[in-house]
């Protein structure tokens, strides 16, 4: 069955693909020992899939990989929308921001347009690419979700599972290095971010304050009320003297002048 011209566009460009992949696949395993880049497996129907930075393809052991769909049906409309990556040009090839060295496609880059190599990836790790998520960004980077996603231009993400339910709903992970930059942008200096880090710990603190103040005083309330009904069923009235007042406990005391009864009681 003859082509048409769409797909021979198409098969020509997952052939590029599949040469700039061998040669990144290459200079991988010439550099580290880690787990490579590029996966495969092979199904029931013995269809060779091969997975790169989340994408994946059918490999035809021609010499080239198609996407499923340029080998279901011959008459199907193909797309022809240009992917931001991987660059297929060797002059459009971004250097490494870590090494220096030119590379083709990487994790970083197809997935947060941040133009760090595979290699350099899996040499610094978590370290300096560690991901977080949205509720961790807000809260430790004080970020707004317009910050986030409405900011030009909004970060990019990643889905991945919950950790503590898979049946959750999946999460979004940022790059850690942007969310910084983000930070930056929004507060204008490292000392102004820490600077409201520390005033929002100040405030939770005050807060934590206030209501364990409120729960004494709620208690003291209670134990004295009891203690009200017990002693003064004397057998005379008391005569209280001037009522003193507390500041610091924000209370009143008074004594009585005949019996020597002393009342500690707070005013509402």
């Amino acid at each position: 069955m003859e082509l048409t011209e769409e797909q021979r566009k198409r098969i020509e460009e997952n052939r590029q693909k599949a040469i700039l992949l061998r040669q990144e696949k290459s200079k991988f395993r010439a550099h580290t020992s880690q787990k490579p880049v590029v996966s495969q497996k092979v199904d029931q129907d013995n269809i060779i899939t091969v997975t790169v930075a989340g994408q994946s393809y059918v490999d035809t052991e021609a010499g080239f990989l198609l996407n499923k769909d340029d080998l279901s049906d011959t008459n199907k409309q193909v797309s022809l929308a240009p992917e931001p990556n991987p660059i297929l040009l060797k002059s459009e090839q971004p250097n490494c921001l870590e090494c220096n060295q030119e590379f083709g496609i990487s994790f970083l880059m197809t997935n947060f347009d941040h133009p760090v190599c595979d290699r350099c990836k899996e040499k610094f790790g978590k370290e300096k690419f560690d991901l977080i998520t949205k509720t961790e960004a807000k809260k430790e980077y004080l970020l707004k979700d317009c910050d986030i996603d409405l900011r030009t231009p909004p970060l990019k993400f990643i889905l991945g599972k919950n950790p503590h339910n898979s049946r959750w709903g999946e999460m979004k992970l940022y790059l850690i290095l942007q969310v910084e930059k983000r930070a930056l942008e929004v507060w204008g200096s490292e000392e102004e971010v820490e600077r409201q880090i520390e005033l929002r710990h100040e405030k939770q603190k005050a807060s934590k304050l206030k209501m364990y103040k409120k729960k004494l005083k709620d208690l003291r309330k209670s134990t004295r009320s009891s203690l009200y009904t017990k002693v003064t069923k004397a057998s005379h009235e008391h005569v209280f003297d001037s009522e003193i007042y507390n500041e610091k406990e924000d209370n009143y005391e008074r004594t009585c002048i005949t019996c020597g009864f002393h009342e500690i009681f707070e005013k509402m």
